[in-house]
């Protein structure tokens, strides 16, 4: 552990004392929910649907675990595609400096692989006329249909280090079959990170028109997951240095 990681735990072992910190925290999510504070961002030129904590735990996570392979359900625009492919390529470039090579992307076995039941025209152009798109392979369909999971297990069969992202549907039998699905490609050392398990921690009028709401959710799935997969544990850390997160308690990491 470097001296900058020591200062960091210490810091994040005072966090529960800080209540006005994390008071003030939890009010700023409410109050940003409503008017999409989320929706305002983008990585490199893609819109993406993240509070910038998220996305800066994202960077860390890929950074630290080293992925070959990073399986996202949920695409939307897919600012959250790009981020993960930018770092992938990150991953090329210090391995290319560490080993005097140059950087050819078609080289590359490093991928994203997202799924979406709706890949919207305008969306999947301009995500494959992206200048990350050699990284990207999208199949569309349901994330829980056994013919899309099938493609995607035989796909992560070539892969040795995985990571994974879940954010589509967000009922909570939705998020629970994706889990069941998808977690077990979770390589040990590395995460399935389940989003917007927030829904649980908002009011009931939050999402008047959603399926999901309080009792029905990605958290609500997730805590259920854990009762049987003791092999994934909430990365409480993580979510002490974040305070600002849609996705409390769904950090999992494998360890074992």
């Amino acid at each position: 552990m470097s001296d900058f990681e020591k200062e960091v735990a210490a810091r994040l072992s005072n966090v529960p004392d800080e209540r006005k910190m994390i008071e003030a925290a939890a009010a700023f999510v409410l109050e940003s929910t409503p008017p999409k504070y989320s929706y305002n961002f983008s990585w490199l030129g893609r819109p993406i649907i993240q509070y910038p904590q998220d996305m800066v735990a994202i960077q860390e996570i890929i950074w630290n675990v080293k992925p070959d392979l990073i399986i996202e359900t949920g695409i939307a625009h897919g600012g959250s595609l790009i981020l993960s492919a930018s770092m992938l390529a990150q991953l090329d470039l210090e391995e290319a400096i560490s080993n005097g090579a140059t950087i050819n992307p078609a080289d590359s076995n490093r991928k994203v692989l997202a799924i979406d039941i709706d890949i919207r025209a305008h969306n999947k152009k301009a995500i494959k006329e992206h200048h990350m798109s050699s990284r990207i392979q999208m199949i569309q369909g349901s994330s829980i249909d056994e013919d899309i999971a099938r493609q995607v297990k035989e796909i992560a069969s070539e892969y040795k280090n995985i990571l994974v992202f879940l954010d589509s549907n967000h009922t909570h039998d939705h998020v629970l079959s994706e889990l069941e699905l998808y977690a077990p490609l979770t390589s040990v050392g590395s995460y399935c990170v389940v989003f917007d398990t927030i829904v649980e921690d908002m009011p009931e009028d939050m999402y008047p028109n959603r399926e999901w709401g309080p009792g029905n959710n990605p958290k609500t799935a997730a805590w259920q997951y854990l009762k049987d997969h003791s092999e994934f544990e909430v990365d409480t850390a993580l979510e002490r240095k974040l305070l600002i997160s849609v996705a409390p308690e769904g950090y999992l990491k494998r360890v074992r």
